[in-house]
């Protein structure tokens, strides 16, 4: 019956939207470059066109932190989108809350649509302001077929970790595909998580006394990995969309990433690609991993205060965020052995953490990931003057 009633909504929001002078909608995502359900979202948007006749104009891009910036200043300028594909619950979402309109409100004034409140989603101030669409994990990605041509070990202890490093240098095979200039946060996250039980992984101290001293050793941990030679040797400059491509075309052995990332992994090797835990070091209490649900659509007061806009808005909200059409977007983009093992690492997962960065603000997020992580790599920098750097920016204030 429920859904019965939202196909009836949903038809009658659409019809309304096509019978009325044309509107020009503006959307925002990261639904682009490399993800794999990039083309599924323009699909989406040209399809809403044709039923409605009504025009989308997207501006889409890969989430980076120039992106997110990018986005960041758009709501601050007041030229926001009329929907948005955006992160929530942190210190992302916190500076825009008051430019969008809560789902709550949505369902009063078209009760008929339904749209979830999840509350995975619900913000400090007990409002849900997302549709979620992507759960999330972070892992470390291995070509096996490699392993297997050069005899490594499977990284599933930080020992066999750096034993397969050394195998693949030795090999002239990049073992580790990775950026420290613009995305290297999920080397910085996991190898955090490598050296942190689950307290101190969750911890959000407000001195820097109070930083965990597994914090510090995660740190230690990417400079360990730099001296090792485990990154490309242009990763301090280089960009993470040639980095990746080096694991796609099996020039790399390895790479930290999120789940979004084996949506881009070639249909012909998904069996000879698996996704696993990054190790914890000897003698911590690991077995977590990161993740949890991070994105959602958002629709922006600009056009619930628009009466012109609105309906047209709330169709395409609603018609984005339909069951049929999350599952175009979702991550479930893979088979065979990755899927399988992705599977294996979620259930045998005891506990998901949420990434440290998504507590932070903005600019001490920026200072550790772009500014220290580099710098600790290269030496320039220690994982205590990291810290200390950070902190000085209250990262973890309200």
């Amino acid at each position: 019956m429920k859904r019965r009633l939202l196909a009836t909504t949903l038809a009658l929001l659409l019809g309304c939207a096509a019978s009325a002078s044309a509107v020009t909608l503006r959307t925002v995502s990261s639904f682009a470059g490399t993800d794999a359900a990039a083309m599924a979202y323009v699909e989406l948007l040209r399809e809403f066109e044709d039923n409605t006749g009504n025009v989308v104009e997207d501006s889409s891009g890969s989430s980076d932190e120039s992106w997110k910036a990018g986005v960041l200043s758009d709501f601050a300028a007041g030229d926001e989108p009329d929907i948005l594909f955006f992160f929530a619950c942190s210190a992302d979402s916190a500076p825009i809350l008051r430019k969008m309109v809560p789902v709550a409100e949505i369902n009063a004034a078209y009760p008929g649509l339904n749209l979830p409140e999840s509350d995975i989603l619900r913000e400090a101030d007990g409002v849900v302001y997302a549709i979620p669409v992507r759960p999330f994990y972070e892992g470390l990605f291995v070509n096996t077929d490699l392993f297997e041509r050069c005899g490594a070990p499977l990284p599933d202890t930080w020992e066999h970790l750096e034993q397969a490093v050394g195998i693949f240098n030795a090999a002239g095979i990049v073992p580790i595909a990775a950026s420290l200039s613009d995305i290297p946060h999920y080397v910085a996250e996991c190898a955090v998580l490598a050296a942190s039980d689950a307290e101190a992984f969750s911890a959000r101290p407000g001195t820097l006394d109070e930083v965990p001293e597994s914090w510090l050793r995660g740190m230690a941990l990417v400079r360990r990995l730099y001296e090792l030679d485990a990154f490309p040797g242009d990763a301090l400059n280089t960009s993470e969309t040639i980095t990746s491509q080096l694991f796609r075309d099996k020039r790399a052995a390895m790479q930290i990433d999120g789940s979004w990332f084996g949506n881009s992994i070639y249909a012909e090797n998904m069996d000879t690609t698996a996704v696993m835990p990054v190790p914890a070091l000897d003698g911590v209490d690991g077995g977590g991993i990161i993740g949890g649900v991070s994105m959602g659509f958002y629709l922006t007061r600009r056009a619930w205060d628009d009466p012109n806009c609105r309906d047209a808005a709330v169709a395409l909200l609603a018609w984005l965020t339909r069951q049929d059409n999350l599952a175009r977007l979702g991550t479930e983009q893979i088979s065979g052995a990755l899927a399988r093992s992705a599977e294996e690492m979620l259930s045998g997962a005891k506990a998901l953490y949420k990434p440290i960065q998504d507590d932070m603000n903005r600019d001490a997020r920026e200072r550790w990931l772009l500014e220290c992580v580099p710098a600790v790599a290269s030496g320039e920098m220690t994982p205590e003057d990291c810290w200390r750097s950070v902190m000085e920016l209250e990262p973890f204030s309200d």
